[in-house]
């Protein structure tokens, strides 16, 4: 189990009374929010759930589904934020994901009781979560791929998107983003540049900007 023991491994040496994973999911497409998860894993939920949590990315859709149905009936954790096209507009994608993390990250600390001064947070990624100075961070490159903590946030962020971009689909028909999720694909391109961008779309992004106005 080496995504558990990661954690493991930092429980021990670090001793927090409270450790936490975060990832995000959609800070690179064109249409969606940015969302993001912070995820808690009791001690006796790493045994049950090692065998089928990974890195979000190495899962089908349908085994991300059946581990976030595990983890929710093991006992995990989730907070859960986002930062809708509007926000991610003003003040940049990577403000905009810092934003979201810190959201969730403040929803699992209210939601668990946690001490924020007796947490330990393992962010996936180089930065630490800006404007969120109550826990101690810890960035982790590829960290989805390492910490189970980690990769269990990374499987609720891509699920819950991928949920929300269905229910965008159906009320901005057209454009495809239940099927590529809002990124840059031939397709998605091809329906900006016939339909213009929607109320869903980042027009701070260069391919949006060029395919027409704000609607």
């Amino acid at each position: 189990m080496p995504l558990s023991r990661f954690d493991l491994t930092l429980l021990e040496k670090r001793k927090p009374a409270f450790l936490a994973g975060v990832d995000e999911a959609g800070r690179g497409p064109l249409a969606g929010p940015v969302t993001a998860c912070a995820a808690w894993i009791p001690l006796s939920a790493h045994s049950l759930i090692s065998p089928l949590v990974n890195d979000s990315k190495k899962l089908s859709p349908a085994r991300r589904e059946r581990a976030l149905r595990l983890m929710l009936d093991s006992g995990v954790r989730f907070g859960f934020g986002f930062s809708g096209p509007g926000e991610i507009d003003r003040v940049n994608i990577l403000e905009a994901t810092f934003n979201a993390m810190g959201a969730a990250v403040r929803r699992l600390l209210s939601n668990t009781g946690a001490s924020p001064s007796r947490t330990l947070i393992l962010v996936d990624g180089p930065y630490r979560i800006k404007r969120l100075e109550s826990c101690a961070q810890e960035p982790v490159v590829d960290g989805d791929a390492k910490s189970l903590s980690i990769a269990a946030a990374s499987i609720y962020a891509k699920v819950i998107r991928d949920r929300w971009m269905r229910v965008l689909d159906r009320r901005h028909p057209g454009y495809g983003l239940a099927g590529h999720k809002g990124y840059g694909t031939a397709a998605h391109l091809e329906a900006l540049r016939r339909l213009g961008p929607s109320p869903q779309h980042r027009f701070s992004f260069a391919p949006v900007r060029s395919a027409g106005a704000r609607p």
